[in-house]
């Protein structure tokens, strides 16, 4: 292999030579143990809980969101323990674009990064709506507000973010714990309330039965609502440079909280859509949590205090999926994937400023951008749109980490595995096919293919950009040294 002082080109990219203060300008702090891996990840999706996945009872009706929620566990299981198994043999910040620059070469790891970070931008956007709609429903704001309280989370977390990664730690296990509090009140509550009246309340349509009132296709149009039960517990890789102990932390923290969200999935979606106002109503609520809050304790301020708590839910997956969107560009920024100024951390916090606040400013303009394009959108919720984009990045992203774990355990099978999968390359094929059906009908459910085409602009620009420019100006960071080293060992580049 070439020394690492030269600039030179390999695998079809140029690896231009960096001193040490590169990096010493490119710093993250270790404090993570399980613990709090296992609150940033159970925290990053504890929203989709509060917000999200409501809309897939509109898309498919009660049954319809149930079978695909089945079906996405199942995508689930075999995407985490596919990523327990690779992200303490390859425990760099990278994540997905780590297992893919290892897996699949420096384009292979750009396209995989890329699509995780439209995932990570676009999902603090979709949370954020859902913090607008319950605190304007709280504090009955007007409508038209809702962007000033997007903005305000948009400040305080991200700021917080940046003040450092012991806080973000600390206000993330803190908040984790404070979302399954409401949540557990909630499903204790609402058990006396149920009703399989409420859960079959969505008329059907086009000779459809009530137990399927979109037919079999709704199975289908739900499968992205169906994700927001799960989406972003794949995070955590990304947490890796500032964990203690990745190999053996990570795989537990990734396991334990899989397990975490498949109890709190399914019995949201019974015990929301099963009580009043019911299934109908609760499908088309950007706040569907107060509405069952409301009919378990009525209209008095005790609810609306409840409802403010449970905000805490939709916090809780902001503020650590803003932490992913930072970790995410800063480190293909820092590999030269993406501009090198975007990786620089702050002087005495070590946080990817610059990366944290770029994150931020594109998703909340996306998410003005949509509301107010109703002429383009129509009626379609703001958050529903937006979940579905978001939704793109992260199938595409599963993809091809679905298959770096094939190819990594074919071609680099003597790499430290200090965890390995037990549903193995089935497990991982089975994801993987589950994700590109779900990639297929995102384009061709009707309500939400303008922001999916859109997305789909946006990653094939970005593209653009790596074959002109970005593939030229590659440096050896920590996972690109790994996977350049390994690749080249088994005659791969």
């Amino acid at each position: 292999m070439q020394k690492r002082a030269e600039t030179h080109t390999r695998a079809g990219v140029e690896y231009q030579p960096q001193g040490a203060a590169y990096f010493e300008q490119r710093q993250l702090r270790r404090h993570a143990r399980v613990w709090s891996l296992w609150a940033l990840g159970v925290g990053a999706v504890i929203s989709g809980d509060f917000f999200g996945w409501n809309f897939g009872l509109t898309a498919g009706g009660f049954w319809g969101l149930f079978i695909a929620t089945v079906i996405i566990t199942v995508m689930y299981i075999g995407l985490c323990y596919s990523i327990a198994e690779m992200s303490p043999a390859l425990p760099h910040t990278g994540g997905a674009y780590s297992f893919g620059r290892s897996a699949l070469g420096p384009w292979g790891g750009f396209i995989t990064g890329l699509g995780e970070n439209i995932e990570y931008v676009l999902t603090p956007a979709v949370i954020v709506v859902g913090i607008g709609g319950y605190l304007g429903a709280i504090f009955e704001t007007p409508e038209a507000f809702a962007p000033v309280w997007w903005l305000l989370a948009y400040v305080l977390f991200v700021g917080l973010n940046i003040w450092g990664v012991e806080i973000t730690f600390r206000v993330a296990v803190f908040m984790t714990f404070v979302a399954l509090a409401i949540l557990l009140i909630f499903y204790i509550g609402a058990v006396s309330h149920f009703s399989w009246e409420w859960v079959l309340s969505i008329e059907p349509e086009g000779g459809a039965s009530r137990v399927l009132p979109k037919g079999w296709l709704g199975i289908a149009w739900a499968l992205p609502f169906a994700i927001w039960f799960y989406l972003a517990i794949e995070e955590l890789p990304l947490a890796a440079e500032e964990a203690h102990d990745p190999k053996q932390d990570m795989p537990k923290s990734i396991l334990l909280g899989l397990l975490t969200l498949i109890f709190t999935a399914f019995a949201m979606l019974f015990l929301n859509a099963g009580i009043a106002p019911g299934a109908k109503e609760v499908g088309l609520s950007d706040e569907p949590l107060f509405l069952g809050f409301r009919t378990i304790f009525g209209q008095g301020i005790g609810t609306k205090l409840l409802a403010l708590i449970a905000v805490a839910g939709l916090i809780a997956s902001f503020h650590t999926i803003i932490f992913a969107s930072g970790r995410n560009i800063y480190s293909l920024s820092r590999a030269g994937y993406f501009p090198h100024w975007m990786s620089v951390t702050h002087g005495s916090r070590q946080t990817p400023h610059i990366a944290l606040i770029i994150g931020a400013i594109i998703g909340y303009g996306v998410a003005l951008a949509i509301h107010y394009s109703e002429a383009i959108f129509g009626d379609v919720p703001v958050g529903a749109v937006l979940l579905n984009m978001a939704v793109f990045g992260a199938v595409i992203s599963y993809m091809l980490q679905m298959l770096s774990f094939v190819l990594l355990r074919k071609n680099l099978p003597n790499i430290e595995r200090p965890y390995r999968s037990p549903v193995g390359v089935p497990g991982a094929w089975t994801a993987f096919i589950i994700a590109l059906i779900t990639l297929l009908f995102l384009f061709l459910n009707p309500d939400y293919r303008v922001g999916v085409w859109g997305c789909a602009v946006w990653y094939a620009a970005a593209v653009l950009y790596f074959a002109v420019y970005g593939r030229k100006t590659l440096v050896y960071s920590p996972e690109e040294d790994f996977a350049v080293t390994q690749r080249a060992a088994h005659g791969l580049d």
